[in-house]
C-alpha cells in the first residue's frame, strides 16, 4: 500500500484560494502548495505540473495601496515593486533551478518529502504566473474609467530604450523576452476559473505566449479582455484559439478594456456556461480517485504519479469534451437492462480529445454473495481488461485503451470506480489471441444491436436547429450576440472545436 501524501493547503488566505483554484483547473493530484527547493527554502507559492508543462505561481498581497496614502506614486511604486517585480525576480531562480534540478523538489521545509510528480525526461515548458493581490479597490477608485480593478498589461522589448514609457500607475510592463504571466485580485479567480481543465489553461497560456513572441508589442486593460479576445478569435484550419492577428504585418496590439464584460453578456457565452454543468460528473470521477492516491488507498494504479494511468488520459480532457464524455455515461446509465441474471451488464466505447484512446464504460450488476473487495472486484477489474483487450482487436488503430467499470448505478446501494489503462500501440499475436479466447464467454462488442453514433462537439454550443440551417451574410449581425456584423466578428458560433 502507498504512503499517504500531505499537501500544502497554502499559508496565507490568498495562497489558500490559489489552491482551492488550481485543485479543479489541474485537479488533486497535479496540483502542490509551498513545494521547497532546498532546506527551508520555498521553490514557489504553487507548482502544477502535467505532461512537460511545469507552472509556476507566486501570490503575494502587498498593502501599500490599501488605506490612506500620503504620496500616492510612491505607495504605487512600493506595491509594483513588492508584489511584481520581486515576484519576478523570484520566479527566475525557480524556473533555473527546475531546468537544472528537477529531481530536487520536495513538499516539506525539511527536504525529505519528495515532489510525488516525475517530471518526464526531455525538454520542459515552464510558465511564470505571478499572482497580485492589493491593488484591485485603489485601482477602481483611481479612474471613473476603469471598469473591474484589474491591471493593465504592456508586453515589450526591455532592452529597446527607444520607447520607454513613463511609470503609470496600474500599469505594468513585462519583459517579452521571458514573459510572466500577471494576474490579480480581480482576473485570477476568471482565468482560472473558466480555464478550469489543463488543457485549457495550458492551451490560452500558449496562444499568449505565442502573441508575445510574435508581435513586438502586446497589451491590454485586463486579462480577462485578453481571454475574450482568445475566445472570439478562431482558426478554424488549426481548430484552436489565438490572441492578435493573423497578419503578419501588425506589430503591435491592444485589446480595449470591456471586451470581458460584452462577451459574458452573449448568448454564446450563455449556452457554454449552461452546458458545461454537466461535464463536472467527468471531474467528480478525477478528483475521487486522485483523493484516494493522496491518500494511499488507490488500488491497481501504480503508474498514477508516473503520467502513465487512466485517469492521466482522462484529465488531458478540455471542457468540452468533458461535457459529452458525461453525457454519454448518463445516457449509459439509464440504458441499463433490467435484468434478474446474476451478472448483467452493459458496455459503451466513448472517443476522446485523443484520437487513438478511447474509454470503454463498463457497468456490471451482480446479483450473488461475494465478498465485495476480495472477491468481486478483482473479477470486475478482470472482465473490464478483457473488454479493453477487444476494443484493442476491433479497432486496430487504438495505441491505448482507458477503461472504467461502475456497478451500474440504477441498482447499487453503493458504488466504487475501477480504471484500467491498456498500452497496446505495439500488439503482438499472442494478446491478440488471449482476448479473442477470453471473449468466448462474454462476446463483448458481437452483439447485432449495437448501435454507433457520429457527434459534431462545440465548445460554444449552437441552439436547435439552427446548428444545421446556420446561414449568415457578411453585414448580419453575428448570432453570437457580440452586436457585431459577421465580417468582422471571429467567435466560435457555428465552428466545430
Amino acid at each position: 500500500m502507498p504512503e499517504k501524501i500531505s499537501k500544502s493547503v497554502g499559508v496565507t488566505s490568498t495562497e489558500q484560494y490559489l489552491s482551492k483554484l488550481c485543485d479543479r483547473t489541474f485537479l488533486k493530484l497535479w496540483s502542490y502548495p509551498n513545494p521547497f527547493r532546498e532546506r527551508g527554502k520555498e521553490l514557489c507559492d504553487l507548482i502544477a505540473v502535467f505532461e512537460n508543462h511545469v507552472f509556476l505561481f507566486f501570490d503575494r498581497e502587498t498593502k501599500a495601496l490599501m488605506g490612506e496614502v500620503d504620496n500616492f506614486l510612491l505607495a504605487w511604486e512600493r506595491w509594483r515593486k513588492e508584489a511584481v517585480t520581486k515576484q519576478i525576480r523570484s520566479a527566475k531562480k525557480a524556473r533555473n533551478h527546475i531546468l537544472k534540478n528537477r529531481n530536487q523538489i520536495y513538499l516539506d521545509a525539511s527536504c525529505t518529502v519528495p515532489f510525488p510528480v516525475k517530471l518526464p525526461e526531455g525538454d520542459l515548458e515552464v510558465h511564470t504566473i505571478i499572482v497580485a493581490h492589493g491593488a484591485s479597490e485603489a485601482c477602481k477608485n483611481f479612474s471613473e474609467d476603469n471598469v473591474s480593478g484589474s491591471l493593465a498589461i504592456i508586453y515589450r522589448d526591455a532592452k529597446d530604450e527607444s520607447n520607454n514609457l513613463p511609470q503609470i500607475p496600474f500599469v505594468i510592463e513585462l519583459d517579452k523576452s521571458e514573459p510572466a504571466h500577471l494576474l490579480d485580485s480581480h482576473t485570477v479567480d476568471i482565468i482560472l476559473g473558466e480555464l478550469d481543465t489543463f488543457y485549457d489553461f495550458m492551451s490560452y497560456i500558449r496562444a499568449k505566449e505565442a502573441a508575445i513572441e510574435r508581435i513586438e508589442s502586446l497589451s491590454y486593460v485586463g486579462e480577462e479582455d485578453l481571454l475574450a479576445h482568445y475566445y472570439l478569435n478562431f482558426d478554424k484550419k488549426k481548430k484552436e484559439h489565438f490572441i492578435g492577428t493573423k497578419d503578419n504585418s501588425y506589430n503591435f496590439v491592444m485589446i480595449g478594456e470591456g471586451e470581458w464584460n460584452d462577451f459574458i453578456a452573449s448568448d454564446a457565452y450563455k449556452r457554454k456556461k449552461e452546458a458545461d454543468k454537466d461535464s463536472y460528473l467527468w471531474d467528480e470521477l478525477l478528483q475521487r480517485t486522485a483523493q484516494n492516491a493522496l491518500d494511499g488507498t488507490l488500488l491497481g494504479d501504480a503508474g498514477v504519479f508516473e503520467s502513465q494511468s487512466a485517469i492521466f488520459e482522462m484529465a488531458k480532457e478540455p471542457r468540452f469534451m468533458r461535457r459529452e464524455l458525461a453525457k454519454a455515461m448518463r445516457n449509459a446509465i439509464n440504458n441499463f437492462p433490467d435484468s434478474q441474471e446474476i451478472m448483467t451488464r452493459h458496455i459503451c466505447v466513448m472517443p476522446s480529445f485523443s484520437r487513438n484512446t478511447p474509454y470503454v464504460f463498463l457497468q456490471l450488476r451482480y446479483i450473488g454473495d461475494d465478498d465485495y473487495e476480495s472477491q468481486y472486484r478483482p473479477k470486475r477489474r478482470a472482465i473490464l481488461e478483457i473488454a479493453c483487450g477487444v476494443a484493442r482487436n476491433k479497432f486496430s488503430h487504438l495505441s491505448k485503451v482507458v477503461g472504467i467499470a461502475i456497478d451500474a448505478p440504477k441498482f447499487a446501494k453503493f458504488n466504487s470506480e475501477d480504471f484500467i489503462l491498456l498500452n497496446c500501440a505495439d500488439w503482438s499475436d499472442e494478446q491478440r489471441e488471449h482476448y479473442n479466447e477470453n471473449n468466448k464467454h462474454f462476446r463483448f462488442f458481437e452483439s447485432k444491436n449495437l448501435k454507433s453514433q457520429i457527434k459534431t462537439v462545440y465548445n460554444f454550443p449552437i441552439h436547435g436547429k439552427r446548428a444545421k440551417n446556420l446561414k449568415i451574410g457578411r453585414n448580419d449581425p453575428c448570432p453570437c450576440g457580440s452586436g457585431k456584423k459577421s465580417k468582422k466578428c471571429h467567435c466560435l458560433f457555428g465552428v466545430q472545436t
